[in-house]
C-alpha cells in the first residue's frame, strides 16, 4: 500500500491515489486498485481531499451561503496596521502556512507579531492595553500566562514544517544568505546560554541564533538556535542535514567568510548544492593567484565603475576529499571551482584606518597591563613583549609582518561553484548585508536584544513568534525602499499613519470602516496594497 501522483497532462492538476497491490490467481500476476484521495496543492504540496461523486451528486447543487457573523457589542478601534499586516500575511503566504501548521493557535501567533511590529521596544505585558485599542487576528486579549503557555506549546515539528513550506515558495528561485549572530541572556536555566564573544568582542552569557535569508525576495525563512560557544565554522554540516530534512534539494547559498573550512567546503559539494563564500587573503591557493594577478588587477579593463571596484575570476582546481566509511576510504577528485579577487580604494583606506587602530589598542592593553584574552593571538602575531625586572615591560612591533599587511589592503577574495562573473559575485555577496539588517530588526525593533525568559520551551516558542513578526517587518521594509518611502517616512511613521483608520461595530449598523484619507490611500498604493474598504 501506498500514494501514488499521476498528472493531468490537458489541465495540469496532479492527483493523488491511495494504490493497493494485490495477487491475481487467474492472470497469476500482481494487480492493483487505486483509490482517489485528492488533488495536490501546487503551491504547498499538500494533498487537499475531494470528495466521491456520488455523494456530491446527492448534495444539493448550490449550498446556502452562509451569513455574516452577527455584531454581538459596540466598540471601536484602530485597524489600519493590522490590515497591513493582514495583507503582507497572504502575499507572503505566511497566514495560509502558519494555519495548515498551527490550526489552533496561528491566530494568536499572529496577534503576538502583529503587536511586536507595531509597539516598538515594549515587552508582552503591554498587549492587554494595545488590544482594548486595536483589532487583532485573534481579537481577544493574550495575557502574560496565555503567552507562555503558547510560547510552550510550540514544537519542533510545527515549526520544521512552516519552513518547509515557507522554503518551498522559493527554493531554486535565488540565493539564501546565511549567516549567525548572538543574543545575550542572563538565565541560569538555559542549556544553550554559555560565554561566548559576540560579533563586537565582548565575553558574555549568551546564545547563538542563525538565520536564513532569501537574497532577491529579502525575506527570512529559516532560523536554528546554538549554543552561545559554538563559533560560524561548526554550522555548515547541520544546515546541509537539515536541508535533507526539509526537502531542499537545490540551493544557492551566500556565506561569510567566517564560514569557510575545507571540511565545510566539501560538505557543500558533497550535498550538491551551490555556494559563494567569502575568503580570507592568507589561505595558500588565494595568495599564489593574487600573486600572479596582482598587477593585472588593478587595470581599467577590470575596473567595474558601478561599484568602483576591480575584479577578475579564476578558475581553479578544489582539492575534494570525502570519507565513505563504507568502503573504508577516502575519496580524492578535483572539482572545479571560481576564485574572484578584488580591489578597492575606498577598502584600501579603510582597511589602513581599522588595522592602525587596532596596532593602537593593542598597543595600549600591552603597555598598561590590561590585556584581553580574545587579543592574545594578535599580541604574539603584531609584537614582541619583553619583560625584565628592572625595566618592566618593552614592546615592539614586527613591521615585517605589518609591512605584509599593507600590502593587501584594499583586496578580497571569494569562492564559488557556480558563480563565474566577478561582478555577478559581488552582487550576491553584498545581498548578504540583509541578513544583518535582520539580525537588526530582531535585537532592536523587536526588542531580542536580551531574552528574558525562564525555559527552553519559553524560548522557542519566542523565537518562532520573533522570526514570524520578522518576516513580516522584512517584507515591509523592502516595499518601502522599492518605492522610495524611506526618503519621506521611518518605517514607524507609515505605521502610525495608517493606523490611524478606524473600524466600528454595533448589533444595528454591523461592521464600518472609518475614512481613509488621500495621504493613507497613497501609502497602501506605494506598498502594492489595495486601501481597507467595505
Amino acid at each position: 500500500m501506498g500514494i501514488i501522483y499521476s498528472k493531468n497532462q490537458k489541465t495540469g492538476i496532479t492527483y493523488a491515489y491511495d494504490n493497493k497491490p494485490y495477487w491475481d490467481p487467474e492472470k497469476k500476476q500482481s494487480r492493483a486498485t487505486r483509490k482517489l484521495i485528492g488533488k495536490v496543492d501546487p503551491v504547498t504540496g499538500e494533498i487537499v481531499e475531494t470528495r466521491p461523486y456520488r455523494k456530491r451528486a446527492a448534495e444539493p447543487s448550490e449550498k446556502p451561503k452562509q451569513g455574516p457573523i452577527p455584531v454581538l457589542n459596540t466598540e471601536r478601534k484602530f485597524m489600519g496596521a493590522s490590515y497591513l499586516m493582514d495583507q503582507i500575511g497572504k502575499e507572503t503566504g505566511v497566514e495560509q502556512d502558519l494555519k495548515l501548521c498551527f490550526p489552533n493557535e496561528y491566530k494568536q501567533i499572529l496577534s503576538l507579531a502583529y503587536y511586536l511590529i507595531m509597539e516598538e521596544n515594549n515587552s508582552l505585558s503591554r498587549f492587554s492595553h494595545w488590544h482594548r485599542l486595536h483589532r487583532h487576528p485573534f481579537g481577544k486579549d493574550i495575557a502574560s500566562q496565555r503567552s507562555s503557555e503558547l510560547f510552550q506549546s510550540i514544537t519542533e515539528d510545527q515549526r520544521m514544517n512552516f519552513f518547509k513550506k515557507q522554503g518551498k515558495r522559493r527554493i531554486e528561485k535565488e540565493y539564501w544568505a546565511f549567516d549567525t549572530t548572538s543574543i545575550s541572556s542572563y538565565s541560569d536555566t538555559l542549556a544553550q546560554v554559555k560565554m561566548g564573544k559576540n560579533k563586537e568582542g565582548d565575553r558574555l552569557p549568551q546564545f547563538n541564533l542563525a538565520l536564513l535569508f532569501g537574497e532577491e525576495s529579502g525575506l527570512p525563512f529559516y532560523y536554528r538556535k546554538l549554543p552561545g560557544n559554538i563559533t560560524d565554522v561548526k554550522t555548515i554540516k547541520r544546515l546541509m542535514q537539515e536541508f535533507d530534512v526539509m526537502g531542499y534539494q537545490k540551493v544557492n547559498m551566500v556565506l561569510d567568510r567566517g564560514f569557510y573550512s575545507k571540511e565545510n567546503i566539501n560538505w557543500v559539494y558533497q550535498s550538491h548544492q551551490k555556494f559563494l563564500i567569502g575568503l580570507r587573503l592568507n589561505l595558500n591557493y588565494v595568495k599564489e593567484v593574487l600573486e600572479q594577478e596582482r598587477d593585472n588587477l588593478q587595470l581599467w579593463s577590470n575596473l567595474d565603475p558601478q561599484f568602483g571596484t576591480y575584479g577578475i575570476c579564476r578558475s581553479i582546481e578544489w582539492e575534494y576529499t570525502q570519507d565513505r566509511p563504507r568502503k573504508g576510504d577516502v575519496l580524492t577528485e578535483k572539482r572545479r571551482a571560481y576564485l574572484h579577487l578584488f580591489y578597492n580604494d575606498e577598502k584600501a583606506a579603510k582597511d589602513r584606518v581599522d588595522q592602525n587602530e587596532l596596532y593602537t589598542q593593542l598597543y595600549y592593553e600591552l603597555t598598561h597591563n590590561e590585556r584581553k584574552d580574545y587579543h592574545a593571538k594578535d599580541y604574539a602575531k603584531y609584537f614582541d613583549v619583553v619583560e625584565t625586572p628592572k625595566r618592566g615591560v618593552k614592546v615592539t612591533a614586527k613591521e615585517d609582518v605589518m609591512k605584509a599587511e599593507i600590502r593587501n589592503y584594499g583586496y578580497f577574495a571569494m569562492l564559488s561553484n557556480d558563480v563565474r562573473d566577478p561582478f555577478e559575485a559581488l552582487c550576491l555577496y553584498r545581498s548578504k548585508d540583509i541578513v544583518e539588517k535582520g539580525f537588526g530588526n530582531l535585537k532592536d525593533r523587536l526588542n531580542f536584544r536580551r531574552m528574558q525568559v525562564s525555559s527552553e520551551l519559553a524560548l522557542d516558542g519566542k523565537l518562532f513568534v520573533g522570526f514570524i513578526a520578522l518576516i513580516y517587518l522584512s517584507y515591509l521594509k523592502k516595499k518601502m525602499q522599492e518605492a522610495k518611502l524611506f526618503d519621506r517616512w521611518t518605517l514607524q511613521g507609515v505605521l502610525d499613519e495608517v493606523d490611524l483608520i478606524e473600524v466600528f461595530q454595533a448589533p444595528e449598523v454591523g461592521k464600518v470602516i472609518g475614512e481613509v484619507t488621500k495621504k493613507q490611500k497613497e501609502l497602501f498604493l506605494s506598498l502594492g496594497i489595495t486601501p481597507p474598504s467595505l
